[in-house]
């Protein structure tokens, strides 16, 4: 489980207002806090920022501790506050009640005579608002400054739809009532909002109805029916100061970020953008050996369709026979991915030895999984029986229409910890067939429903150390990747990227963009495509994937030429080498909260200002740095068919074209880079260092852009670490030295970089 952050504090003294904290968070870390009142405001100074409240509508604004403004307060009232959910009064007056140690009471009124009590805990890089009504009852309650642009963040919601990226980065707008259509993809649910050029952040941690406004008037992050804003919160600092205390509130308010497992960043295969429903072992077997044949470097694999019991005869809407000898009506209660432990019996023979098999080819095997029940099924009886599944407010289960299965289901109630238990003991009779884990995939929820309520069940799952795809998930983290919803030839493309970009800002690091070539190309469900269009589509997709922390396949590349082979093979092979260094990455996002496997240029240099004006839908510059070294400069949106040139962004640094070694020096702009299929969308800077594998082997690079660098390398346990150290080297005649055990590796010079073997928990000097 992820180590929750606990702070104690303790005051050391109280001089006219002063307070001197110890914020304890594994080390000591000293934090002075001067609160001073006036006549018209009250003034928080810390060290690293300063919070200036005044009375007159609790308009706050923040500034650095020089008085630089980072943040300026509303001009009418920075909270708002009503009883109704469809008007929210102005704050009136503010009064200071105490600064008692850790932490700062203010009492509000607001114009309509509603009272609240504000309490104000600051951190190092952050501060943490409460607002507390004086009476019972359900409340719209919102915080704001005035309007900050650009912003980033927002998960799903920034980018789902009809791929306008302009309306999720820039001021304009307006998601009141954040609480969508479920039907449209809205899965990955935050509503963190980061302004990096300003150096702050915020976040309502609110699982119900939410309200967000980024315009040019107001930065408003708000509730409705509530009965209290019990942590909102904002942060002040470099990207990486934010990520930092962002990482530490969503383990402080429950909404924990977990360690990833290393397989999930190596190369995939979903059985659905294979086969759709035509799936059985043979089918499986046949189409996994394929892939591996040609030399695609598989680790996990995903059958989320057709294993279920069915009846003999029966055929579903595809078209595809039923066949296990079981009755009608029977079948059609199984018909999702909760007949634990039940397979067809022809379809599926022997799972234990087929997945056995699948094992011994150094394969996971994941099986799709979802929380709705349909009535009458197997466990459906139990479920009802002992109160697992979410009820009305009479206290009747509730059943609700979702995308899939067509039935109603029951859902789990994963606020009823008996009912997660039940539900992960039922899982373990998936386990016992040796499967390693679960693509959790409820799909088209009600909205009526929190957005965290699959949390609890991933946790659950995630604590017990099987691997988890998370598909649904309110702010926190409880799963190894972060993939988005369903994405195919027939959407507007940019959706692609823009998608990964927000998970990434929104704290949503380990993204998997989906199976290359999508769900369409097996059933041609979404109608007619040019097969030209259509194999330019997988091999520019399957470029774009392997630069995202994970990838995987489905439609076979054999089925269009050898050329689509050929290039989708080729970005398998890069993704594969750069499992070592992605998921190491992986832990350090883990680790600090900040987004090191896919980190979008505003976060990595959010002093260089043309970084800000590069992933929208007009440049279609969607770039990204995978970790401190490498550069993702992939041709791909909308006009993928038939784009073969991008404007590439080079921030300040040197870099090298990692195909040909070429180097370019920024910050600078490639104007019209040539892009086409079959090379590698790729740049090499930062500081240099990058761990590939090559035949089972650790290779520690070093390309010659850094006199002095320093990287933490994980290996696959995520725990053993390396520290590979660049100082002055002579890259004529570059030396190094093991310093763990004082050996001198031999290094020679591949592809653009000098290499060596390196051996997991050794450190390195290179000289």
């Amino acid at each position: 489980m992820a180590n929750s952050i606990f702070y104690r504090r303790r005051i050391l003294s109280v001089l006219g207002g002063m307070v001197l904290l110890y914020i304890i968070s594994g080390c000591s870390l000293k934090s002075e806090i001067d609160t001073r009142e006036t006549e018209a405001a009250v003034y928080i100074s810390t060290a690293n920022y300063n919070l200036d409240i005044q009375k007159k509508g609790f308009r706050y604004s923040f500034k650095k501790p020089d008085g630089t403004l980072i943040a300026e307060s509303h001009p009418v009232s920075g909270l708002l506050m009503h009883r109704s959910d469809t008007l929210l009064a102005n704050i009136e007056s503010t009064k200071l009640i105490d600064s008692a140690e850790e932490h700062i009471n203010l009492l509000v009124t607001a114009e309509n005579g509603l009272r609240a009590v504000v309490t104000l805990w600051p951190l190092p890089h952050s501060i943490k608002f409460q607002v507390r009504p004086e009476k019972k009852g359900k409340y719209s309650i919102a915080a704001r400054t005035a309007g900050l642009t650009p912003s980033f963040g927002l998960g799903d919601h920034a980018a789902f739809g009809d791929g306008e990226w302009d309306r999720g980065v820039r001021a304009g707008t307006d998601l009141t009532g954040i609480e969508m259509d479920p039907l449209r993809g809205y899965r990955m649910i935050s509503n963190f909002v980061i302004f990096p050029k300003q150096g702050l952040a915020a976040v309502n941690i609110e699982p119900g109805e939410k309200i967000i406004r980024l315009t040019e008037e107001e930065n408003l992050q708000g509730a409705r029916e509530v009965a209290s804003m019990p942590a909102m919160y904002y942060f002040i600092g470099s990207p990486g100061e934010i990520y930092q205390s962002f990482l530490d509130a969503r383990n402080r308010e429950g909404y924990p970020v977990y360690k990833p497992k290393y397989e999930w960043f190596g190369v995939g295969w979903e059985a659905f953008g294979a086969l759709a429903w035509n799936t059985n072992r043979e089918t499986v077997t046949q189409n996994i050996n394929e892939y591996l044949d040609l030399g695609f470097p598989l680790e996990w694999m995903v059958v989320g369709s057709g294993f279920w019991p069915r009846a003999e005869g029966e055929m579903d809407e595809h078209g595809t026979p039923y066949n296990a000898e079981t009755d009608l009506e029977d079948s059609k209660k199984l018909l999702a991915t909760t007949s634990f432990g039940m397979w067809d019996e022809q379809l599926y023979p022997s799972p234990k030895e087929m997945i056995d098999n699948f094992h011994r080819l150094g394969l996971k095997f994941i099986i799709g999984l979802r929380t709705g029940f349909i009535p009458g099924g197997p466990f459906t009886d139990e479920g009802l029986k002992n109160g697992y599944f979410i009820e009305d407010e009479a206290g009747n289960p509730r059943l609700f229409g979702v995308g899939f299965p067509e039935p109603d289901v029951y859902i789990v109630d994963a606020g009823n910890t008996d009912a997660v238990n039940w539900y992960v003991n039922l899982c373990q009779k998936w386990e016992n067939y040796g499967v390693d884990g679960y693509k959790e995939d409820l799909f088209g929820y009600p909205q009526t429903l929190p957005d965290d309520f699959v949390n609890p069940i991933n946790e659950a799952l995630m604590d017990k150390g099987v691997y988890v795809m998370g598909r649904n998930n309110y702010l926190g983290s409880p799963v190894d990747i972060h993939r988005y919803n369903d994405f195919n030839y027939n959407q507007p493309q940019d959706r692609g990227p823009i998608n990964g970009l927000a998970y990434a800002y929104s704290g949503f690091p380990y993204v998997y963009p989906d199976i290359v070539g999508g769900t369409g190309m097996a059933t041609g469900r979404f109608g007619d495509e040019s097969k030209e269009k259509l194999r330019v589509y997988l091999m520019r997709y399957a470029q774009y994937a392997a630069l995202n922390p994970s990838m995987s396949f489905g439609y076979g590349p054999w089925n269009f030429d050898d050329e689509v082979v050929e290039v989708t093979l080729q970005a398998a092979q890069l993704h594969g080498r750069l499992q070592p260094y992605i998921f190491s990455n992986a832990i350090k996002a883990y680790k600090t909260g900040f987004p090191y496997p896919m980190t979008p240029l505003p976060l990595a240099f959010p002093k260089e200002e043309l970084v800000y004006s590069l992933a929208d839908t007009n440049r279609r510059s969607y770039q990204w740095m995978i970790g401190e070294s490498l550069l993702a400069t992939p041709l791909y949106g909308g006009d993928y068919a038939t784009a073969k040139t991008r404007n590439v962004y080079l921030p300040e640094g040197t870099w090298i074209e990692y195909d040909n070694g070429q180097l370019h020096e920024g910050p600078s702009t490639l104007e019209n880079y040539p892009l086409p299929v079959g090379k590698t969308p790729l740049f090499v800077g930062g500081n240099g260092i990058v761990v590939e594998t090559k035949e089972g082997q650790l290779k520690a690079r070093i390309y010659p852009v850094a006199a002095q660098a320093e990287m933490e390398f994980y290996s696959e346990d995520g725990t053993t670490r390396s520290v590979i150290t660049v100082d002055n080297p002579d890259w004529n005649n570059l030396q190094v030295i093991n310093q763990t055990d004082n050996s001198s590796p031999a290094v020679k010079k591949v592809n653009h970089a000098f290499e060596f073997n390196m051996v997991p928990g050794n450190d390195y000097l290179v000289e």
